[in-house]
């Protein structure tokens, strides 16, 4: 989980363009938000792109659930993880074409 904690800062030092901020610097478990990173709503925009083209997640749900998955770096990490897991666990379950064949 660490490295993938490690990747996600980078992603959002990256594709904010944080310039001043370093990997880090950013504490895994800080808020992302307001008084911790003090991202805003236009970052968690871009973020949600980022993360989208780089792990293939969609931040879809109620605004609780997608604030909760925003409120740190480590939450981030678990929801993408969740999501990986999954989505290699559906990967394994359907045929190959040699298995199908």
């Amino acid at each position: 989980m660490e490295a993938l904690e490690q990747e996600i800062k980078e992603l959002i030092v990256t594709s904010l363009a944080l310039e001043e901020v370093a990997p880090t610097d950013i504490d895994t478990h800080a808020p992302l938000f307001i008084e911790g990173l003090g991202l805003d709503s236009i970052d968690a925009l871009e973020l949600g792109l980022a993360l989208q083209k780089r792990f293939g997640v969609t931040m879809s749900g109620d605004k609780d659930e997608v604030r909760a998955r925003f409120a740190s770096v480590a939450a981030l990490a678990a929801f993408v993880a969740a999501h990986l897991g999954a989505k290699h666990e559906a990967d394994r379950n359907e045929p190959s074409e040699s298995q199908a064949a």
